[in-house]
């Protein structure tokens, strides 16, 4: 386990912490601010631990990578494309600082850069108790660079800044980065409670999982979940496997899937699992009826499918009734629950219903439940299920890759108790 915030003294020291305030904006306002809220418990704890200073440091998209997208759809549509005005709107973290500030109720200062001699003199100037919020980590090439001799500088200069380094940004610590895993070179590194609350209900579901344990994949595709599909069926009771990817599967059965999603090349791979599945005794549940439509759109009327097959020229795109029931069955008797992907096109009203009543499924489940993965989040926070879930994670990619048995290089680099 890893040793957090309450394990070492943090009077009178200087605090850099790392959050994950990877937050969706639009013209410079904040849009969910789920994640800012995950934060405040340790940033109000560093506080009133009576901290000499806290300096905050995130990153905000990926203000090149972004950009980039942004500008080809807009020469796509034949529309002028200000890049300066796209990052301002969505990769600056000011307007963050200021929510955040206005969230605790205390000031947040904002240093116009991670680095440089403006930054350090903000740091340097920091009274006692104060909290001053980083620019943008990435919009520094040193932040992401492979090379870990390339992100030494950089994350040596943002150690300068603590006497002690907080990693509370669970969503980015699958990632290698300065700011998450080289600053822990220069400072003693603990996590933040957002980080403990992660591992505390994820790591025993990879480690000694209650049974019945019951995970419910979904999702588009096979290749981006095949990995913690695997990593699960050794592990749990019942594996549900729903949205786009089913279809591959199914296919792989035999059945007829009309025009569905399906990942050919990933066809042996299904099998091969299903096979795993069926030799430790693992029940797998995929589609057994469905919501079709001719397309894929908004607007597609949905028509039901009373059976497996899906017709020429149809597209699977919710699950129907049959399965719903078959799934609740498993679900009603779970001692462990983790749901990650949605089961059906849910951003499309007609085509909801599958993942609302998994939803409403988990979140009366009686067992341990933890819920993982931006649209699944989405999901339960759209039909207002979320405060009946035992842990909501806050890190897609990172929630997958611990759910695959993979070492997150941000956990890694903690010191443990």
């Amino acid at each position: 386990m890893i040793k957090t915030v309450k394990d070492i003294t943090l009077k009178g020291r200087r605090v850099l912490m790392r959050v994950d305030f990877n937050v969706p904006m639009k013209d410079g306002v904040v849009q969910d601010d789920t994640r800012i809220r995950a934060a405040i418990p340790t940033i109000e704890y560093i506080g009133d631990e009576g901290a000499a200073s806290l300096v905050l440091m995130s990153h905000l998209g990926d203000p090149k990578k972004d950009a980039q997208k942004a500008r080809e759809k807009a020469e796509k549509a034949g529309k002028p494309f200000d890049e300066a005005a796209y990052i301002e709107g969505k990769h600056r973290l000011a307007p963050v600082a200021a929510y955040l500030s206005k969230l605790i109720g205390k000031p947040v200062k904002f240093a116009p850069s991670c680095v440089g001699e403006e930054t350090a003199a903000l740091v340097a100037g920091l009274r006692n108790g104060e909290i001053l919020m980083l620019e943008n980590t990435r919009f520094h090439k040193e932040e992401t660079a492979k090379e870990e001799a390339v992100r030494g500088p950089f994350a040596e200069q943002l150690a300068s800044y603590g006497d002690v380094f907080v990693n509370d940004a669970f969503g980015t610590a699958h990632r290698a980065h300065a700011s998450t895993t080289d600053v822990a070179k220069f400072l003693p590194a603990v996590g933040g409670f957002l980080m403990e609350k992660e591992v505390q209900y994820l790591e025993p579901l990879l480690k000694n999982p209650e049974k019945p344990f019951v995970a419910i994949i979904g999702g588009a595709k096979v290749s981006s979940k095949i990995a913690v599909l695997e990593s699960l069926a050794k592990r749990c009771t019942t594996l549900v496997i729903g949205g786009g990817m089913a279809y591959t599967f199914l296919k792989k059965q035999g059945h007829a899937i009309g025009a569905s999603l399906v990942e050919n090349d990933f066809l042996d791979t299904a099998g091969k699992l299903l096979a795993f599945a069926k030799e430790k005794n693992v029940e797998i549940i995929l589609p057994l009826d469905h919501a079709v439509a001719s397309e894929f759109s908004a607007s597609a009327a949905a028509e039901k499918i009373d059976g497996v097959d899906i017709p020429d020229g149809k597209i699977g795109m919710d699950i129907g009734p049959k399965t719903i029931e078959k799934i609740r069955a498993a679900v009603a008797g779970a001692k462990a629950l983790v749901w990650n992907g949605p089961l059906g096109v849910f951003e499309f009203e007609a085509f909801a219903g599958g993942t609302r009543e998994v939803a409403k499924m988990v979140a009366a489940c009686a067992g341990t439940t933890v819920v993982g993965g931006g649209d699944s989040v989405a999901a339960i926070n759209k039909f207002g299920l979320a405060d009946k879930i035992d842990h909501v994670s806050t890190g897609g990619g990172a929630s997958l890759e611990f759910l695959e048995g993979k070492t997150l290089p941000g956990i890694a680099a903690l010191q443990q108790k």
